[in-house]
């Protein structure tokens, strides 16, 4: 997909303030057993057609009205994924805003997830 040069400076912004994990980051941290919250932060359409196992999905249009309620503590590690890092960087970012520690951008998203063969579900 080709994201405005506007688009790609604000996410390019948020990148500048948040952390961020590629797959192998990602799977070292699964098999660490170290808990965490997995997000999905795609539209509801993305998510029916496919998910990470075990993944919750909060939208970017949502997660910052609900994330209170499904991640109360603000210091959990929290993983947020969407179709290839960017709408997750913007979300993790605002979640740092938010007071959240440990909110963390899964580089690649849903992409390199489905290419890496993790689990998904339908």
């Amino acid at each position: 997909m080709k994201h405005s040069e506007a688009f790609l400076a604000l996410v390019n912004d948020a990148k500048s303030r948040i952390q961020q994990i590629d797959l192998e980051g990602y799977k070292k941290l699964a098999a660490g057993g170290e808990p965490f919250l997995l997000i999905d932060t795609r539209e509801e359409s993305e998510w029916a057609a496919g998910h990470a196992a075990g993944a919750v999905h909060l939208s970017k249009g949502i997660i910052e009205r609900d994330i209170e309620n499904t991640a109360p503590d603000k210091s959990a590690k929290i993983v947020l994924y969407c179709g290839g890092g960017f709408r997750s960087a913007l979300a993790a970012d605002n979640l740092r805003k938010m007071g959240y520690t440990q909110a963390i951008s899964l580089d690649g998203g849903w992409r390199a997830w489905k290419e890496a063969g993790l689990a998904t579900e339908p």
